[in-house]
């Protein structure tokens, strides 16, 4: 009987190890896979039913990247400083994403005029994306649509401390608002 017990015990080990393995199949990982970064301020997700989400970052807005040849190949000194804070944002949200194993949580406040789904984007482990973008300087506060935003206190909050600390686009006398530079050269 003594004999049966350690082979019992480690392949009842063993059976137990295999099973956690597999586990991610018997409880998927929560939240939306992100299939793509667009912006600093924009992403699209396939949700829980495999369809693709196109999602703007609700309460902010970030630095405008650019989307054709011509603004790739633009010399102006305005487009290269909003490019370039742009790909900034960009890449820290691929960062923030990548963390989370390409999973996001959305809480879609509202739709808008292109048909995006309007949301606060959440990490896997709780963080808000735009606190951290705004607390870093990597965008700006929308103002105009602070009203359809549930975590506004902390959005305000963040800016007010990049603004402080002079961090990202605060530390840039050059820099134009993104919604500004739209306006201008869109």
């Amino acid at each position: 009987m003594e004999k049966l017990i350690k082979p019992l015990i480690w392949f009842c080990a063993a059976i137990l190890i295999l099973s956690l393995m597999g586990c991610d199949r018997l409880i998927p990982p929560s939240g939306d896979i992100v299939e793509r970064i667009s912006d600093g301020d924009t992403l699209t997700v396939k949700d829980a039913k495999g369809n693709n989400i196109t999602v703007r970052f609700a309460c902010m807005d970030a630095p405008e990247v650019p989307h054709s040849k011509k603004e790739r190949e633009s010399k102006r000194a305005s487009d290269r400083n909003q490019f370039s804070w742009g790909a900034k944002a960009q890449e820290r949200v691929q960062q923030l994403v990548k963390q989370s194993s390409d999973r996001v949580t959305l809480n879609i406040t509202d739709s808008d005029r292109y048909g995006r789904k309007v949301a606060e984007v959440r990490l896997k482990n709780g963080t808000l994306v735009q606190q951290v973008l705004l607390r870093e300087g990597l965008a700006k506060a929308y103002r105009p649509y602070l009203n359809k935003c549930p975590s506004r206190d902390l959005v305000e909050q963040a800016e007010a401390e990049a603004k402080l600390q002079k961090r990202g686009v605060w530390s840039d006398a050059k820099f134009i608002n993104p919604w500004e530079y739209r306006s201008l050269y869109k």
